[in-house]
């Protein structure tokens, strides 16, 4: 049993189905279907991969290997089971021999406040996919925008952390940005702003002082505010409030200071170092030998450096997860055991065009040279996809990028404090929905979703879900009494939906609620023939129509007036609108999670 398919979950599989030739039953347990690539994240991010490009196909690429979709909840290390939560919500349980624990890492927080609400990771697809939308977009509307400080505000791209992530992050786009502004052009005088920080002295920290020299003079020379020493002491809707004390008007916080491990590991019960589960040089678990772990889940002593643990990057987990499956071998007999070594190969940052840092096997290099063996060795690296990556690649040489934002992925969808940045949150029951709050963030997807004067009903996730359920259920009960008396009256025409575009699940069309014609200080008017509306003449009224389908109400007697504040509803004259829903700072069922109070506020182990 492996759980994770990151590059040790993904390795392990692919080198234990090898050696064991269909002789053993190898189980996958992984919440998605694909292995992703993550050093070209950034490069979806600022379109010029397509998001396929970056994943590879499980079950194409692992034949004799079992495939199970699901998250890991427990692991029972005396009945040697795991439990686990499959995609539409179902339990399961799956039993081993041998448990291989590859769970990875997840972005890690620090105790700083609004940072939870208003900030978006990077480390998996969805994330990606919405950075990529929200920056179009605040370009987009930055390029409209009347106000000199709105426009400025919505060109303003804040990146904290400057390791691996965040270097490319940035890079890549600030030269996204540019190339957009040249079809739209902002006003006069103005151009995107990106800034990158990070309490570090340097860029790229963990890495050689060529590379950190390297990628800090690309980054000057695009017009990036690099800003060492310095990281951001409050995040609100309005910007974010800086170490310095220099507050910086924006809508964008890129989260990009290094991960954490899966709680999965800690969940164990067993000897940790800082949130990684201890393993002897084998790789194995002291005291339970028929569990193995690798990877950012995993701390492995560093043979070269006594005292030390591998880092938690890329190389190190591709390299662990062929020394676990041999080691797994060995243990059921075919084999010998090996301990973990490694021998450093040199790092490569990709920062963007034909610019790129490297040291192959401790060679400096840099520009064209370096951008040339950065991307070789990203095709040699990849399991798979390697001439549809280099297609994306010539096609972006040639021709020009399509800014477009698709609204695929919703900030609520991609919250900082997850445990699954792999998956978009989906709307669920209160237990399970985890949500970013994506009205007062870098996320705000709309004008139409911060208009103040929208009803507390309309606006779903600003209040608690169970109120929600409750009108939600009240607006359905009245819709099936309008079908019935619609039934009894034929010549009534039809209501049609001008903007199918705005439909979802438990939303009325903004043409019928109209929500965004009223002003803060004057109550919402419901519209007509729709549930909550003013009946129309000589048609039944809602509450008789609920108690006696068809009846009509008897005559010179109105209907009973709809109860205040329910959707669509009426106010009772003289009396104002019912106010939106007030955002809470906390972590609400409904509402975006607050500031996490953590104990982890060391500076990031590692960026993978």
């Amino acid at each position: 049993m492996i759980v994770g398919a990151g590059f040790a979950g993904y390795r392990t599989a692919k080198e234990l189905s090898r050696k064991a030739r269909g002789k053993a039953d190898i189980t996958l347990l992984n919440p998605t279907d694909y292995f992703l690539y993550l050093p070209l994240l950034p490069q979806v991010a600022a379109g010029i991969l397509e998001p396929r490009r970056v994943t590879v196909s499980l079950s194409d690429t692992l034949p004799r290997v079992r495939l199970v979709l699901g998250e890991a909840d427990g692991i029972d290390l005396d009945d040697r089971t795991v439990h686990y939560t499959d995609p539409e919500g179902g339990r399961g349980t799956l039993a081993y021999d041998r448990l291989v624990l590859a769970a990875g890492s997840v972005n890690k927080l620090l105790p700083i406040p609004g940072v939870a609400e208003h900030a978006h990771g990077f480390r998996g697809l969805p994330e990606a996919l919405y950075l990529r939308d929200h920056v179009t977009r605040q370009v987009e509307l930055a390029a409209a925008a009347d106000d000199p400080e709105t426009c400025a505000a919505r060109c303003t791209f804040v990146v904290v952390g400057a390791g691996y992530t965040g270097t490319e992050v940035a890079a890549h786009g600030q030269l996204f940005t540019d190339a957009q502004v040249r079809g739209h052009p902002l006003r006069e005088g103005m151009r995107p702003r990106w800034i990158l920080l990070d309490t570090a002295e340097r860029v790229l920290p963990e890495l050689d002082q060529h590379l950190s020299r390297t990628a800090d003079r690309t980054l000057r020379e695009r017009g990036v505010e690099v800003r060492m020493g310095t990281s951001v002491k409050e995040a609100t809707p309005e910007g974010v409030l800086l170490t310095d004390g220099e507050f910086v008007r924006t809508r964008s916080l890129v989260w990009c200071v290094g991960v954490r491990p899966d709680p999965l590991a800690a969940s164990l019960g067993l000897p940790m170092e800082r949130g990684r589960l201890l393993v002897d040089p084998n790789l194995q678990v002291p005291g339970r030998p028929e569990v193995f772990a690798c990877g950012d889940a995993a701390a492995v002593p560093d043979l070269d450096n006594p005292g030390q643990y591998t880092p938690m990057t890329a190389q190190h987990a591709w390299r662990q997860g062929r020394t676990a499956a041999l080691n797994v071998a060995a243990s059921l007999g075919a084999g010998v055991r090996r301990p973990y070594e490694h021998r450093d190969l040199g790092f490569v940052v990709d920062l963007g065009g034909v610019k790129a840092a490297a040291n192959p096997l401790g060679v400096p290099l840099s520009g064209l040279a370096a951008g040339a063996v950065t991307r070789g060795y990203h095709l040699a690296a990849m399991p798979g996809n390697r001439v549809r990556v280099a297609a994306d690649w010539l096609l972006d040489a040639v021709l020009p990028r399509q800014a477009v934002q698709l609204g695929l992925v919703r900030s609520w969808a991609v919250p900082l404090d997850t445990a699954s940045p792999e998956l978009a949150q989906a709307p669920g029951p209160p237990q399970s929905r985890r949500r970013a709050d994506a009205r007062s963030g870098p996320g705000a997807a709309t004008e139409r979703e911060t208009r103040p004067g929208e009803p507390a009903a309309v606006r779903a996730d600003a209040q608690e879900p169970e109120v929600v359920a409750s009108a939600g259920e009240a607006v359905i009960a009245e819709a099936k009494a309008r079908e019935t008396a619609e039934r009894k009256s034929p010549e009534r025409e039809p209501v049609e939906c001008e903007s199918p575009e705005w439909e979802s699940p438990g939303r009325q069309s903004p043409e019928r609620t109209s929500p965004d014609r009223t002003s803060p200080d004057q109550p919402p008017e419901p519209a007509k023939n729709l549930p909550g509306g003013e009946p129309e003449r000589n048609r039944p009224a809602p509450g008789q129509a609920r108690s006696q389908p068809g009846a009509e109400p008897a005559r010179n007697q109105p209907g009973p007036e709809p109860a205040r504040n329910q959707p669509g509803s009426e106010p009772a004259k003289n009396q104002p609108g019912p106010e939106p829903a007030k955002k809470q700072a906390g972590g609400g069922p409904g509402q975006g999670p607050g500031p996490v109070e953590r104990t982890d506020a060391d500076p990031a182990e590692g960026d993978s």
